[in-house]
C-alpha cells in the first residue's frame, strides 16, 4: 500500500497525515542507488543520536548513585546498550510519523523520510526490531523491570507525544516529555530491581526542566512550526507569556534538584554543583524573559543561550551525581 502526498499550485507537499510519505517505490529506488554507507548512515540518523546521547546521560550516573559506588560492569554495559537502542526505536517511529512535519521544516527536511533514503516499510521494521532487541537485551542483562520501563517510555513517546499531543495542544512537549523522564528510572532498576523516591524526583528534575529546554529552542524555529501547524507555545503565545512559563518551570527544575540531597543522602559534591548550575540556569532564565518584556524580536531574545545551557546543565547536574558517591 502506498501514500501519496498531495501539493499546491507551486507543487510543494501539502501537510498530510501523521506519517505521511511519498510512494515507497520511489523511496526504495532512491535507496537502491546510495551506497551502502549512505544506507547505513540513513537508519543511524533514524534514531537520532543527539537525543540518544542526552538520554544516556541522565542513566548513567544514576547507576552509580543506586550502585553507592561503581556500578556492575556487565549490568550498566547491557542497561546503556539497551536502553540506546529502546531510544532509538522511539525516535524511529518519531520520524516516520512526523515525516510531514519534518519536510515543511528547515531543522529536520533533511532527515532519512523526507529525503526518502528509508521506505516506510523498512523504517518501520526497523523500529519494531529495535524495540524487541532493546526489551529482550535489557530483561536479561538487567532486570524485566527496567526492560517494562523502556518500552513503556517508548510506546508513551510514540503513541501520546507523536501521535497525539504534538499537533493537537500547546502543552505536547510538558506532557509529552515524560517519556524523556524514564532514564533516571531505568538506571536505578537496574542496578536495585524496585523504585525507590530518590530516582522518582530525578524523574521530576527532567520533566521539570524539559519545557524551558524546548519551548527556548522553539523560538528559534518558531515560523517552522508554524508553517507545519504544530502548536508549539511559542507559536500560539507572546514572548513575554512564554518566558514566564520558562522561568517558573526552571524554578521548579533547580527546587527539584534540591529535594534529591537529602532524599538520596548525597555528600556535599551535588548539592553545591546544583546551587551554583541551578544560579547560573536561573539567572539564564530571567534574562531571557527581560529581553522579551524589552519587546526584543526573536533574533535579539538569545533564546538559544538559554538552550544551550540547558543541556550543559543537566550534563553538568547528572556528573556530580555520579561523582558524588564514588567520594563519599
Amino acid at each position: 500500500m502506498t501514500t501519496q502526498h498531495t501539493t499546491n499550485k507551486t507543487g510543494a507537499p501539502q501537510q498530510g497525515a501523521p506519517g505521511a510519505t511519498v510512494d515507497d517505490g520511489a523511496q526504495a529506488q532512491a535507496q537502491g542507488r546510495a551506497s551502502f554507507t549512505d544506507v547505513v548512515k540513513a537508519y543511524v540518523a533514524l534514531t537520532k543520536p543527539r537525543i540518544i546521547e542526552l538520554l544516556l546521560t541522565t542513566t548513567l550516573p544514576v547507576m552509580f548513585l543506586a550502585a553507592g559506588g561503581v556500578p556492575p560492569l556487565w549490568v550498566a554495559l547491557w542497561t546503556m546498550v539497551g536502553g540506546m537502542l529502546s531510544a532509538g526505536s522511539a525516535n524511529a517511529f518519531n520520524c516516520i510519523l512526523d515525516a510531514d512535519i519534518d519536510e515543511v521544516m528547515r531543522r529536520t527536511r533533511r532527515r532519512p523520510m523526507p529525503r526518502h533514503r528509508v521506505s516506510t516499510r523498512n523504517a518501520y521494521l526497523f523500529a519494531i526490531v529495535l524495540a524487541v532487541v532493546s526489551t529482550l537485551v535489557l530483561g536479561l542483562g538487567a532486570n524485566w523491570l527496567s526492560a517494562g520501563l523502556a518500552l513503556g517510555a517508548n510506546a508513551f513517546y510514540v503513541f501520546v507525544y507523536t501521535m497525539w499531543l504534538k499537533r493537537r495542544t500547546s502543552q505536547n512537549i510538558v506532557w509529552g516529555g515524560i517519556a524523556g523522564c524514564f532514564p533516571p528510572l531505568i538506571g536505578w532498576t537496574a542496578i536495585t530491581g524496585s523504585v525507590s523516591w530518590a530516582p522518582i524526583l530525578l524523574f521530576l528534575v527532567v520533566f521539570f526542566w524539559t519545557p524551558p529546554h524546548t519551548w527556548a529552542l522553539a523560538f528559534r524555529y518558531r515560523e517552522d512550526y508554524a508553517a507545519a501547524n504544530v502548536p508549539m507555545l511559542p507559536v500560539v503565545m507572546d514572548a513575554v507569556g512564554v518566558c514566564r512559563r520558562i522561568l517558573f518551570y526552571s524554578v521548579l527544575t533547580v527546587l527539584t534538584t534540591l529535594l534529591v540531597w537529602p532524599v538520596a543522602e548525597t555528600g556535599w559534591i551535588y548539592p553545591a554543583v546544583a546551587i551554583i548550575a541551578g544560579a547560573v540556569f536561573l539567572w539564564e532564565a530571567w534574562l531571557l524573559l527581560k529581553r522579551a518584556k524589552a519587546g526584543k524580536r526573536d533574533t535579539e531574545l538569545k533564546a538559544m543561550r538559554l538552550f544551550h545551557w540547558s543541556n550543559s546543565y543537566l550534563a553538568i547536574l547528572f556528573l556530580a551525581i555520579a561523582i558524588d558517591p564514588l567520594v563519599f
